[in-house]
C-alpha cells in the first residue's frame, strides 16, 4: 500500500518536472489509483515506480491516464438528457447562436449525445460544442468519434429513455465491431486540452456540461473550477453537473437557481 508521504513525493515530481497539477485532487481516490498501477505494473519498489514517472515518456502517459477518470456513456442517466430535452435546450432555441462547453469530457460519448440532442432538436447548425480535457490521448478518441460496437445497445436504451425517437443506428455506421458517428455530428465540435486546475476561461457558454469530475477534487479545487465555470457563463445559462456534485455551500450558489429534480442550475440576470 502506498502511503501518504509517497503520494506526496509523486505529486510533487509531476508539478516540477512535468507541469501536471493534481495536489488539490482527493487524497483516497489518487491513492486508490495509484496503488491500482503500481500493483498492475509489478513494481519491485516505490523507486522504481517514482523513476519511471519521472524519467519515462511513455509510462508518464499511462500513469496519467491511469490517475485520471475517463469512465464515460452515452446519455448517461437518461433522465438528466431529458430534462435537458424539454427545458434546457428549449430555452436555448431562442438564442441566435449556442455554445455549450463539456469540461472533462474523457472520451466524447457525452458531446455526441449532446450533439444529437441539438439535431433532433433542429438546433445543430447554429450550435458550437466545445469539448476539452486534460488528456490528450481521451480526446483524440472524441475527435474520431469510433467506439465499441457492443455497448450501443445500452446506449440506445439509455437514448430512447431520455425521450429519443428515432432509429438510435442512424447516428452511426458499424464496421468490425466499431461504430462511427456521423460527420454531421462531430462537425459541430471543437476539441482542445484544456487543464480545471490552471487554464482561464476562454469564451462565454449558453451550457457548461461537468459532471462527475469535481468529486475527484478537493474542496478547495472544487470552488476554483466553479468560479471558472461562473465567469464562463453568460446571463440566464445553464450549469450541469454530476448526480454526487452541487453547488450548494459554494462561493456562486446565491447567483444560481436549480431546476427541479436533476443537477442543473439556471443563472441569474
Amino acid at each position: 500500500m502506498i502511503g501518504d508521504q509517497e503520494i506526496e513525493l509523486l505529486l510533487a515530481d509531476l508539478l516540477d518536472i512535468h507541469g501536471y497539477d493534481f495536489t488539490h485532487y482527493a487524497r483516497a481516490s489518487l491513492r486508490r489509483r495509484i496503488t491500482r498501477l503500481w500493483t498492475m505494473d509489478r513494481f519491485p519498489s516505490f523507486a522504481e515506480l517514482r523513476y519511471r514517472v519521472r524519467s519515462d515518456p511513455d509510462y508518464l502517459k499511462r500513469f496519467v491516464e491511469g490517475i485520471t477518470v475517463n469512465v464515460t456513456e452515452m446519455f448517461r442517466d437518461p433522465l438528466f438528457y431529458k430534462t435537458l430535452r424539454t427545458e434546457v435546450i428549449k430555452t436555448l432555441a431562442a438564442k441566435p447562436f449556442i455554445r455549450i462547453w463539456h469540461a472533462g469530457c474523457a472520451t466524447g460519448e457525452e458531446v455526441y449525445s449532446m450533439a444529437i440532442l441539438l439535431k433532433e432538436a433542429q438546433l445543430l447548425p447554429k450550435s458550437l460544442l466545445y469539448a476539452t480535457d486534460l488528456n490528450a490521448d481521451v480526446l483524440e478518441t472524441a475527435r474520431r468519434g469510433i467506439y465499441p460496437l457492443q455497448p450501443m445497445k445500452q446506449y440506445s436504451e439509455n437514448y430512447l429513455l431520455s425521450g429519443g425517437t428515432a432509429d438510435f443506428s442512424s447516428y452511426y455506421t458499424a464496421q468490425y465491431g466499431h461504430v462511427k458517428f456521423s460527420d454531421e455530428l462531430a462537425g459541430r465540435m471543437v476539441f482542445a486540452t484544456h487543464n480545471l486546475v490552471s487554464d482561464q476561461s476562454f469564451n462565454e457558454f449558453d451550457l457548461i456540461v461537468c459532471r462527475n469530475v469535481l468529486i475527484y477534487f478537493d474542496k478547495v479545487l472544487q470552488e476554483r473550477v466553479l468560479k471558472l465555470f461562473d465567469e464562463s457563463l453568460g446571463p440566464l445559462s445553464y450549469l450541469a453537473l454530476g448526480s454526487k456534485e452541487t453547488l450548494l455551500f459554494s462561493g456562486i450558489e446565491s447567483k444560481y437557481k436549480q431546476l427541479d429534480r436533476e443537477k442543473i442550475w439556471r443563472k441569474f440576470g
